[in-house]
């Protein structure tokens, strides 16, 4: 009787450890679901902070009054949509990531339409869905990708403005005309200028979204594997 009664002590000891256990992974499980927008929220603050005080300091007035042909300004007004894209495509992934793993159960709906799918389907069936489904969300954030890359695309074409513009200040028969040097070095600098500082701004920016859609690629590679997980367990 003794026996019994310890053995039946151990199981329960041994079942609330494990039940204890799982309480434990999901807390620690659930803040870095969390992370991703905070992720997104401090390296946004600390880039505008220091951007703040490139403003303060006047670099920012420098750069678009030595920009003659505002190609800076459509540089950064381009940041700003992917920076917009990017923080709507980081809080849509961080709900669909809280809907799947929320005690109710599966809320999302590309769960629910791959859960339905795949109901009754083989294993091939299953696993050309998932694949199919992986493709979409990654093609859903591509986008980001796409206009940083187009940041660094018109610094380049900032920097061919520039050496066109100052070239165009070049007139090879009056160099030997002291009146007329004064312009064309006037035209030469405010075409390397723009090269220049063209080049710079996209450069900047590019790495500034980047790492806006390195965020955002972590948190799709775990909203994906969070998918794979509840579609094998309730399909």
């Amino acid at each position: 009787m003794a026996h019994t009664l310890v053995s039946a002590t151990q199981t329960k000891d041994s079942q609330s450890n494990i039940s204890g256990s799982d309480s434990l992974a999901a807390i620690l499980k659930a803040p870095l679901r969390s992370l991703l927008l905070l992720r997104f929220i401090l390296l946004n603050l600390f880039a505008f902070s220091l951007l703040g005080v490139a403003w303060s300091q006047g670099y920012i007035a420098k750069v678009v009054e030595a920009d003659k042909s505002y190609l800076s300004v459509v540089i950064f007004a381009v940041f700003l949509v992917g920076l917009a894209i990017a923080a709507r495509k980081i809080w849509q992934t961080n709900r669909e990531i809280d809907a799947i793993h929320s005690p109710q159960g599966i809320r999302s709906a590309l769960v629910s339409h791959l859960v339905s799918s795949m109901q009754g389907s083989n294993a091939d069936t299953r696993a050309n869905l998932s694949s199919s489904m992986r493709m979409r969300i990654a093609h859903r954030i591509s986008v980001v990708r796409h206009l940083a890359n187009t940041l660094v695309l018109l610094g380049l074409i900032g920097t061919v403005l520039g050496f066109i513009i100052a070239l165009s200040g070049v007139n090879p028969e009056t160099v030997s005309d002291i009146n007329a040097v004064a312009p064309m070095v006037s035209t030469l600098i405010n075409g390397m200028s723009t090269a220049l500082y063209t080049t710079l701004i996209g450069s900047i920016l590019n790495v500034w979204l980047m790492a806006n859609y390195q965020i955002l690629t972590g948190g799709t590679v775990q909203l994906i594997g969070s998918l794979q997980e509840a579609v094998e367990r309730d399909a």
